[in-house]
C-alpha cells in the first residue's frame, strides 16, 4: 500500500464516518495528507484530517479520531490505528500491505513512479539559450542539468515536452563577438567590451581557413563573414558541448528569425492597431504596468530600431502560436524582471498570464582545496561546462547541480566530488545501485532464480518496514518534483533511500550462506533489494545519471 493508496483509504473511511453520522462529507479536502512520522516508534504513517475537519462538522477532533481509527483498524492491511495528541491518527501497515509496494515494483519497472497528471498539457521548456558569444559558463551548465531533468520529470508525469534552445543571434552582444574575432583575426587586442580567451582565437583561426580571404573584403562583407561563420562555428561547439553533457534539445529557435522573417514587424503593427502600445517622446511602448509589471516597456525605440522586448513578444506569439499550453522560461540570476516582463506580455496579446512560467536560477561557484576556482583555461575569464566535466565527469557534475533548489546559489566542492566515498552524494547513490545490482549476480551464481510468486508478508523487520516505505514514496516525490518544478526533490529523495538500503543491509542477511538453503525470506529480501535497485535506477534517469551496475 504505497502513500497515496493509503491517503484515500483514509479519505473513504472518513466519508464512510461522517456520512454515518448525516454529517457533510464534502468538508474533506480532495487530498488526504498522510505522512510518515519523525519517530517510527508512533507508527508507520500519520494524517492530522480529524484536526482538519471535525470543527466543521461540529465534533471534537478526538472524537472524529477515534471514529476513523475505529474505521481503519477493520479494514484489510491496517494492523493499528492509534489516536494521539489533540487527535492526530497513527496507523500501522500489515507487513502483507506493505509488501505490495515491492510487487508493484517489480510488476511496473522503469514505469513505477509515473503519473498522469500533465497528461495532454503541451509544455514549451526553455532553457540554457547562451548567447552564441562563448563558451557555456557554470550559470547555463546548472540549467543545462536542472532542465533537461525538469523535462523528464514533466514528461513522467504525461506532459509533452518541448525542449527549446533560444539562440540569441541578433543585437549588441553579436556585434561586440564580431569585432572580437576580428580583432584576433588582424593580431590586435581584444576590444574593451568584447570577448577574450584562447576560443576566440581558435574560432577566428577557423573563419580564415574556411575564407582564407575574408580580411580582403570590403568592411561590410568582412563583418559578414566573421558573424555568419564565427557563429555557426560557437553555435555547433555549444550544441556538442550540451549533447556530450547529456542535455540534446528538440528545437534551436534564432532569434533572427523573428526579425528576418518580419515576425517582430508584424505583431508590433498588430499591437499598434489594437491600441495595445501607445507613442511618447518618438519611442512607442507598451503599458505593462496595467498587468502588475514595475514600469511600462519600450518596444519600438525612438530611433525607430526593436527593443529587446520586441523580439520577445514575436517569440511568445510563436510559441502559443505552435500549441503549447505552457511556456517555462528558465533565466539566469539577473533576470527577475522578466517575471512580470513576460506575463505582462502574455496578457496584452490576449492570453492567459499563466501561459508562462519563469524560473530564476541562482549562481554557481566551484572551489577547491577551499578556495575559489575562478579562471577558465579556454574561455579566461569564466568556468565553463568543459571545465566543470573535466574535473568531475559528467556523472558528478549533473547530480550536483540538479540536487539544490535553483532559488538557492551553490558552491561545489570539486574535491568532495572526487572522492569515492559515503561523503560524496553521487558516489552514494551509484554505491547504492552498484552494491544491489552485486547482489542479484551473487543470488545468480548461487542458482537462486527469482520466483515469481513470494511471500511478501515475511518483510517484517523495522528496516525492511521503513525501505518499503521509503521505495513507496516515490510515486509521490516525482509527481511533487514536477508540480513545483524541482526536479532536486528526486535527488534529496534518492539519497534517503539509499541509507534506507545501507541500514536494512547492515542488519538483515540477503544471501545464505555456506550449505544453507534459499528459504522464503530470502527470496523475499531479494525482491525487496530487486524493487530498491530498480526505484534508485528510475530516479537517476530522471536525473540524466548513470545507474553503474559495479563501481
Amino acid at each position: 500500500m504505497t502513500p497515496s493508496a493509503l491517503a484515500d483509504l483514509v479519505r473513504s473511511s472518513a466519508v464512510t464516518v461522517l456520512e454515518a453520522r448525516g454529517l457533510d462529507a464534502g468538508v474533506l479536502p480532495e487530498q488526504v495528507t498522510v505522512e510518515r512520522p519523525r519517530n517510527p516508534e508512533h507508527g508507520d504513517y500519520a494524517t492530522n484530517v480529524a484536526l482538519q475537519v471535525a470543527k466543521k462538522v461540529g465534533l471534537a477532533p478526538r472524537e472524529l479520531a477515534d471514529a476513523l481509527a475505529a474505521e481503519l483498524a477493520a479494514t484489510d492491511g491496517v494492523e493499528a490505528a492509534e489516536v494521539a495528541g489533540p487527535g492526530f491518527l497513527n496507523l500501522r501497515l500489515a507487513a502483507d500491505a506493505q509488501g505490495e509496494i515491492v510487487a508493484r515494483v517489480l510488476a511496473e519497472g522503469e514505469g513505477f513512479g509515473r503519473g498522469d497528471s500533465l497528461a495532454g498539457t503541451k509544455i514549451n521548456l526553455e532553457f540554457v539559450s547562451a548567447n552564441p558569444t562563448g563558451p557555456i559558463h557554470l550559470g547555463g551548465t546548472r540549467w543545462a542539468a536542472v532542465g533537461d531533468a525538469l523535462g523528464r520529470v514533466l514528461s513522467a508525469q504525461g506532459a509533452e515536452v518541448t525542449r527549446e534552445y533560444y539562440f540569441n543571434d541578433a543585437g549588441a552582444q553579436i556585434d561586440r563577438y564580431v569585432s572580437s574575432l576580428l580583432a584576433a583575426a588582424e593580431g590586435r587586442p581584444a576590444p574593451e567590451d568584447g570577448y577574450a580567451g584562447a576560443y576566440i582565437d581558435d574560432i577566428a583561426s577557423a573563419v580564415l581557413r574556411k575564407e582564407p580571404d575574408a580580411l580582403a573584403l570590403p568592411e561590410d562583407e568582412c563583418r559578414e563573414t566573421f558573424r555568419r561563420i564565427g557563429v555557426g562555428l560557437m553555435f555547433e561547439e555549444i550544441k556538442q558541448s550540451l549533447h556530450d553533457f547529456g542535455t540534446d534539445f528538440d528545437v534551436f529557435f534564432h532569434e533572427d528569425s523573428l526579425h528576418a522573417g518580419g515576425a517582430v514587424a508584424g505583431v508590433v503593427e498588430e499591437l499598434k492597431a489594437t491600441g495595445a502600445l501607445y507613442e511618447s517622446d518618438g519611442a512607442w511602448w507598451m503599458r505593462t504596468t496595467d498587468q502588475g509589471d514595475d514600469k511600462d516597456r519600450v518596444v519600438i525605440k525612438s530611433d525607430g530600431d526593436p527593443a529587446y522586448i520586441a523580439g520577445d513578444i514575436a517569440y511568445l506569439r510563436d510559441k502559443v502560436d505552435r500549441g503549447f499550453d505552457l511556456c517555462i522560461y528558465m533565466l539566469g540570476a539577473d533576470h527577475h524582471g522578466y517575471i512580470g516582463r513576460l506575463k505582462a506580455t502574455a496578457v496584452t496579446l490576449g492570453y492567459d498570464a499563466n501561459v508562462v512560467e519563469v524560473l530564476i536560477g541562482q549562481m554557481v561557484n566551484l572551489v577547491s582545496g577551499g578556495k575559489p576556482v575562478r579562471m577558465s583555461k579556454r574561455a579566461g575569464t569564466v568556468v565553463t561546462l568543459e571545465d566543470l566535466v573535466e574535473a568531475v565527469g559528467v556523472d558528478a557534475a549533473r547530480y550536483e547541480l540538479t540536487r539544490y533548489s535553483v532559488d538557492s546559489g551553490i558552491d561545489i566542492d570539486l574535491d568532495l566530488l572526487r572522492k569515492h566515498t559515503n561523503e560524496n552524494p553521487v558516489f552514494y547513490v551509484q554505491y547504492a545501485h552498484a552494491r544491489l545490482a552485486s547482489l542479484q549476480r551473487g543470488a545468480a551464481e548461487l542458482g537462486i532464480e527469482r520466483r515469481t510468486e513470494v511471500d511478501l508478508g515475511l518483510l517484517s523487520h523495522p528496516r525492511e518496514g521503513d525501505l518499503i516505505r521509503t521505495i513507496g514514496e516515490f510515486p509521490s516525490v516525482l509527481a511533487k518534483a514536477a508540480e513545483l518544478r524541482e526536479p532536486h526533490r528526486i535527488a534529496r529523495y534518492l539519497e534517503a533511500l539509499a541509507s534506507a538500503y545501507h541500514k536494512f543491509y547492515d542488519v538483515a542477511r540477503v544471501l545464505p550462506q555456506g550449505d544453507e538453503a534459499p528459504s522464503d525470506l530470502t527470496f523475499a529480501r531479494l525482491a525487496l533489494c530487486e524493487a530498491a535497485r530498480q526505484v534508485i535506477a528510475n530516479g537517476l534517469s530522471l536525473l540524466g545519471v548513470s545507474a553503474p551496475e559495479r563501481m
